[in-house]
């Protein structure tokens, strides 16, 4: 559904939540690969660790939930290297909450970071993507997007609302020549998943997600998700009745 891509080499590719888990070693794999990679994450310290000594690495600090910030980055960017081929809007957190635990001003600033940042991110880049007529947006949602699951009573929602942006991104940009790629995790061992409770089906590696990631962009796929005997399973459950659907997950979860 979109272009393959051959070979990294000089492809200049923006990585937005490099400074972890996922993006960070995805980063670096395109890096490797022989791409000109930016890294952006919020934290300087860390950035300019996972950047030192690494050729072909740029660190660019921001905070999506300023979109100031990020079109400050953007226009930088666009300034040094005279385009932009890939962006990957990788950055997100997690906050455990179900119904009896709900809390408004953490439920504001995870809407704020894993949603209105992706449009923050999506208010410089759309412009720029359609002048150059080329290039592409990959965005990380979750497999938590496909249904409602426990615990995720505000990360689910806006996993959610990112799979439906992406395919109207898709709808809007594919006519226009530009790739656009919906990532869907299941469970990755990062600093988000670190403080869970309970069973993880199908952990993952950071870098094993990265290499499926990368691997997915360059065969062109638009759906882009591992590890797939887990997220196919997701995928397969939300044809059941709600009944059984809900059944499942409180014996899969058990919680």
């Amino acid at each position: 559904m979109n272009p393959a891509i051959t070979s990294w080499k000089d492809k200049r590719v923006w990585v937005i939540g490099a400074s972890t888990g996922i993006g960070e070693a995805c980063a670096h794999l395109l890096v490797d690969g022989g791409a000109r990679v930016a890294f952006s994450a919020r934290s300087v310290e860390k950035l300019a660790a996972t950047t030192a000594n690494t050729p072909g690495a740029m660190a660019l600090p921001l905070d999506v939930t300023d979109s100031a910030a990020v079109a400050a980055a953007c226009k930088r960017l666009v300034a040094e290297w005279g385009g932009i081929d890939l962006v990957l809007v990788v950055a997100g957190g997690y906050n455990e909450m179900r119904a009896d635990s709900f809390d408004l001003a953490l439920a504001n600033g995870l809407i704020d970071l894993n949603l209105r940042g992706v449009f923050n991110c999506l208010a410089p880049v759309l412009p720029q993507l359609l002048r150059q007529g080329t290039g592409g947006i990959g965005i990380v949602a979750s497999v938590a997007g496909y249904g409602g699951l426990p615990k995720a009573l505000v990360y689910g929602p806006t996993k959610a609302a990112l799979i439906n942006l992406t395919e109207s991104l898709y709808l809007d940009l594919h006519p226009k020549g530009i790739a656009v790629y919906q990532i869907n995790p299941g469970f990755v061992d990062t600093p988000l998943t670190a403080h869970n409770d309970f069973e993880m089906p199908a952990l993952m590696t950071a870098k094993d997600a990265a290499a499926q990631l990368v691997d997915g962009i360059e065969r062109g796929q638009f759906h882009i998700h591992f590890p797939r005997r887990f997220t196919n399973s997701m995928r397969l459950a939300r044809l059941l009745p709600y009944r059984l659907y809900f059944w499942l997950i409180h014996k899969v979860t058990k919680l």
